[in-house]
């Protein structure tokens, strides 16, 4: 499986409205970063989770050692653009923290049981988790 294609095929799909192979619309937003050494926009699709007004997006690449690159590029810049159903809108992306986080990822644990197989695999890496904030 070819991962790039396969995020290619999802934003398309994604951008153009209709249903989404083998994922729930309702549950994916399209994040694009700027890329750490390109320079370029870099957009990925994933699930996210609302928290109140924040949307919460999780950094587990699968249970994978290393951060997404996703992940990567936003600590090098936090300025982002969201993409969820019909609306786009630039937002910051911050990192959970402390309380916050262990508030967080324990509630996405509990909704999401897979993200606690991904937080095996990963370990010892924590996998953190990003509230991406209107700008």
């Amino acid at each position: 499986m070819d991962i790039r294609e396969t995020n290619r095929r999802v934003v398309d799909q994604f951008r153009a409205g209709g249903p989404i192979e083998g994922m729930q619309r309702d549950r994916l937003v399209l994040l694009t970063t700027t890329g750490r050494r390109s320079g370029e926009p870099r957009t990925t699709p994933m699930m996210f989770h609302r928290d109140g007004e924040r949307v919460l997006v999780i950094a587990s690449n699968i249970g994978a050692a290393a951060h997404p690159d996703w992940y990567r590029n936003l600590a090098v810049d936090p300025h982002v653009t969201v993409e969820i159903g019909d609306e786009r809108y630039p937002a910051i992306a911050t990192p959970t923290e402390g309380a916050d986080y262990e508030r967080v990822w324990t509630l996405i644990k509990e909704t999401y049981p897979f993200f606690a197989d991904h937080e095996v695999k990963a370990a010892p890496r924590a996998i953190p988790v990003v509230a991406l904030t209107r700008a």
